[in-house]
């Protein structure tokens, strides 16, 4: 076991149980890493096409990026890696890959007439230049990203975070430059229903969505100008997210580092618990999205706000705990520095129980004390919220109180119409201007604070601490894997070879070869560890 200098923070958490759950988080990220690092998926393929620029798709619609892998995959091809085979059709024809990739999916070439299985130095040397080139290409335009950041002011934390999901990316524009002239920092913008359940990404500017907006590549390009068009008004750099997550996880990454987005909801044990994506997909999936994503310095927020979404969030606050040490881990083996892993948690415990702010005051900063690098995401009321929209001003005020008191760096906005209806406009600036209330009258106030030993807070926090090394030892002796298996999160139960996209898991053939692992960041360094 090693010692973690990590600063225990306000509530003085005991350093035995802190470095206790970092070792055990490390080894359960290490045992997954291992079970996945000689598989491959149809999406981690389809997405190193895309990062070599290809676009398009045909007359139906059907992304050119997936009929050309699946022509690998009928071919019998798939487990030398797309981009091996790409090379060679480019080798052979002299075209570019996105001729070569239209060209096979037209069926005016046919694969099996051309390759060499084996591939050769030859055909590596072309697909090294291929990615070496768009790699150059990526860099320059995060370049070009960084350059026009850095000449606004990044605002002030706790950032602001407000969402839009219309399903029509215009009146998404017209509502995120509302809500940025408001006072909002970071802008999301909601996925449309079950577009996580898609196994490809969807083409153009959409005007139609249930409960959200397509997350499409030109829907990205369309927000993020829109947003930098107010950025320029304001001065102050505004902030754009999407979903990165369900069977087309890591396009959709390379997508949001083409199209130049701030922040990414990236988080598999969602999809494996709420939408069935079978967990050796989607945690393959992962670890090369967050590659892309780290490499874009884009900052990944996850999912843990919906583990106590469905259950007692008192009872089973010690699981969110358990996961944020496991999800932090896990990004780390993927490359993503501590300062890009924004976890998430909530505010969700039921309100008319005795003590409630106190026992969410202490949750949220034993999450604060444990991660001191990262940038929380801290979740609004939405369980308990009624159709009483003063008791939910009520309820958001005490959120963004705690937010503020612990130093959370993200403030998921709360809307007081929360169980009613999609928030309107003017719902936005109650919460907005409800949230720039407390940072204003109270930012200072964590410098004010301090705790006896004997408070109820510090020993709900070791309690909540000590349950969830507990829990991790069990998750560690059994391997992730089998406990998810086993509904050791929210009660569902999810095995490793059933759920949606278990097809599209295949083992690295002895010739596979992706340019693109090498090139990306992998296993990044704990600072608090050094």
């Amino acid at each position: 076991m090693f010692n973690s200098p990590v600063d225990s923070g306000i509530l003085n958490l005991p350093r035995d149980s802190i470095n206790e759950a970092r070792y055990l988080g490390k080894s359960i990220a290490s045992a997954v890493h291992n079970k996945i690092k000689d598989l491959s998926t149809l999406s981690i393929e389809r997405a190193s096409l895309r990062m070599l620029g290809i676009r398009g798709a045909n007359q139906e619609g059907t992304p050119w990026v997936n009929i050309f892998t699946e022509k690998c995959l009928s071919a019998n091809l798939i487990q030398n890696g797309v981009l091996m085979i790409l090379a060679q059709v480019c080798k052979h024809t002299s075209m570019n890959p996105q001729q070569a990739v239209e060209m096979v999916s037209e069926n005016r070439i046919h694969l099996n007439d051309l390759i060499e299985v084996n591939g050769s130095k030859e055909i590596k040397k072309l697909c090294d230049e291929l990615a070496n080139k768009a790699y150059q290409n990526l860099s320059n335009k995060k370049k070009e990203r960084l350059n026009f950041i850095n000449t606004l002011s990044s605002g002030t934390k706790p950032y602001l975070y407000v969402i839009v999901a219309t399903g029509n990316i215009y009146e998404d524009v017209k509502q995120a430059k509302s809500a940025a002239l408001l006072g909002a920092d970071i802008i999301a913008v909601i996925r449309t229903t079950a577009q996580s359940l898609l196994d490809y990404i969807p083409q153009g500017i959409t005007t139609e969505g249930f409960g959200g907006t397509a997350a499409t590549q030109e829907n990205f390009a369309v927000m993020r100008e829109a947003l930098d068009e107010v950025s320029q008004k304001t001065g102050r750099y505004i902030r754009l997210v999407n979903y990165c997550s369900g069977l087309a996880m890591p396009e959709i990454a390379t997508l949001g580092l083409i199209e130049g987005l701030d922040i990414m909801v990236n988080d598999a044990v969602y999809g494996i618990l709420f939408r069935d994506i079978n967990s050796l997909r989607t945690l393959t999936d992962q670890e090369f999205s967050r590659r892309i994503l780290s490499f874009g310095d884009i900052i990944i927020v996850t999912g843990e706000d919906n583990l106590i979404k469905t259950v007692d969030a008192k009872e089973m606050a010690h699981t969110v705990t358990a996961s944020q040490i496991i999800n932090y881990y896990l990004a780390l083996k993927s490359g993503l520095k501590p300062g890009l892993i924004g976890l998430g948690h909530a505010f969700e415990m039921d309100p008319s129980e005795s003590d409630s702010f106190l026992h969410e005051l202490a949750q949220a900063w034993l999450v604060r004390d444990l991660f001191p690098q990262s940038p929380i995401k801290y979740m609004p009321p939405t369980r308990y919220m009624t159709g009483n929209i003063f008791r939910g001003m009520v309820l958001n005020a005490a959120f963004n109180l705690i937010g503020v008191l612990t130093n959370q760096e993200i403030l998921l906005l709360g809307m007081p119409t929360e169980a009613l209806h999609t928030p309107f406009i003017q719902d936005r600036f109650l919460s907005i201007e409800n949230a720039l209330y407390f940072k204003n009258a109270a930012g200072n106030l964590s410098n004010e604070f301090t705790l006896k030993e004997s408070s109820l807070m510090r020993k709900r926090a070791i309690e909540v601490l000590n349950k969830a090394v507990n829990l991790l030892k069990v998750i560690n002796q059994k391997g992730l894997f089998n406990a998810l298996a086993e509904g050791t999160f929210a009660s569902i139960k999810r095995p490793e070879n059933m759920g949606r996209g278990f097809a599209g898991v295949f083992v690295k053939g002895s010739s596979y070869y992706n340019p693109f692992l090498s090139l990306l960041p992998d296993n990044a360094t704990d600072e608090t560890e050094a």
